[in-house]
């Protein structure tokens, strides 16, 4: 199966009841691991998804979690993001990248107009979409009908399998007065070039490779403005009246991908204390297990990542219950939500740095896979979402009485 293509077996069937929805896909994504675990380093090798992981995705309909349910989504909470890459992060942090990035635009796309909705899912509703939300690589203008688009994009990730490109762009205006305007733009990939750019040292199974767009037109109903995705009704809420599709977008960002995080430091966690359990110290013949040193990693490691889980699952969930009461979230409210994101994350980083520096030489080999857990972490954590010195310094700002910087919130 080449990438992108779609699944072998039909939509799948999601239960009316979100409970028991959200019971299934964990329940679909956890049969997963197993497989996923085997073509780890093969991923890596491929520096993009495996057809078949793919196909599995699919199969599974983990891509469509947040998908409305009138087009065959589950239309799951939002937390399902948090979780499900939760669980994929402790098989292969890569594959929980792309899926939770991936499943994140079906969410987004249940805020734009209905016109582009039913353009891609009418289409096809299993139909994948990458993106690239880094506002200064593009230069929109204003011209009838819609927008002209150019400019060159970084880490798209998943784009050789998609079919669509969420790029965001600035908008500029001849009357310098009207200053300028974040908006996201929604492309089909005949509109765009991919490079392969994509040669790093973590997560190197997300083809998060470049996209370039030379002059693009796209249509008023295949673009949305920042300002409409602050955390209020949107443009899509007429259809898809779920305050799902109604969470302040841009505030509640680093939730898409910091569940990747949490299961990767998970799984390096666990790795470490299975390998403790039988391991005898080459120098001394001592059992590991035995050592003071060896339990106290354990306990500061765990305790950093159960809070780092509970962090990230609460902001999901309160901005949930905000949404579900019509409660738009205050400026103070969304920077403390960035501020958890990025803590929550750099949490899940200390915790497999300790423990990589904890395994000593073995750790270095690359048939093992701490050092590529490692690599994922601190691939991971290179997000800006998750550099706390930005989230920090703004929240900081605003709680002291100044304006926020930013301009996405």
């Amino acid at each position: 199966m080449a990438p992108g293509q779609k699944p072998s077996i039909g939509q799948p069937a999601w239960p009316d009841s979100g409970e028991h929805a959200y019971a299934t896909m964990i329940a679909r994504a956890r049969a997963l691991l197993p497989q996923l675990r085997e073509r780890a380093a093969r991923t890596e090798e491929l520096r993009h998804l495996p057809p078949e992981t793919e196909r599995d995705l699919h199969d599974a309909g983990l891509f469509r979690m947040l998908q409305p349910k009138r087009v065959g989504g589950a239309e799951l909470d939002y937390v399902a993001l948090i979780d499900c890459a939760d669980l994929l992060g402790q098989a292969d942090a890569s594959v929980a990248w792309n899926l939770a990035n991936l499943a994140s635009h079906h969410w987004m796309l249940g805020m734009f107009e209905q016109k582009a909705q039913d353009l891609v899912w009418g289409r096809d509703p299993d139909a994948l979409i990458a993106s690239s939300f880094i506002f200064p690589a593009g230069r929109a203008t204003r011209v009838e009908g819609g927008y002209r688009l150019h400019g060159s994009w970084p880490f798209s990730s998943g784009v050789a399998s998609c079919e669509w490109n969420m790029l965001a762009s600035v908008v500029y205006s001849e009357d310098e007065a009207d200053g300028i305007e974040y908006r996201i733009f929604l492309l089909p990939k005949g509109d765009y070039r991919v490079l392969d750019t994509w040669n790093v040292a973590g997560l190197r199974g997300t083809g998060s490779c470049d996209v370039e767009v030379r002059d693009a037109f796209a249509p008023d109903h295949m673009t949305i403005a920042v300002g409409e995705l602050a955390g209020d009704k949107t443009p899509g809420s007429r259809i898809n009246p779920n305050p799902l599709y109604a969470l302040p977008v841009f505030s509640l960002f680093p939730y898409v991908l910091s569940g990747v995080a949490l299961g990767n430091a998970q799984a390096c966690l666990d790795d470490y204390a299975e390998v403790a359990r039988h391991r005898i110290s080459t120098y001394n013949r001592a059992k590991l297990s035995d050592f003071q040193s060896t339990q106290i990693k354990i306990a500061e490691a765990s305790a950093k990542i159960d809070a780092a889980r509970l962090v990230m699952r609460s902001a999901c969930l309160v901005a949930m219950e905000d949404a579900r009461r019509g409660h738009i979230p205050d400026m103070a409210t969304k920077t403390r939500y960035r501020r958890d994101g990025a803590f929550s994350v750099n949490l899940c980083t200390e915790a497999v740095s300790m423990l990589f520096a904890a395994s000593g030489a073995r750790g270095l080999f690359t048939t093992g896979v701490l050092q590529r857990q490692f690599r994922d972490a601190h691939a991971i954590n290179s997000h800006l979402a998750f550099n706390f010195d930005a989230s920090g310094t703004n929240y900081g700002r605003v709680a002291l009485g100044l304006p926020s910087e930013n301009l996405t919130l």
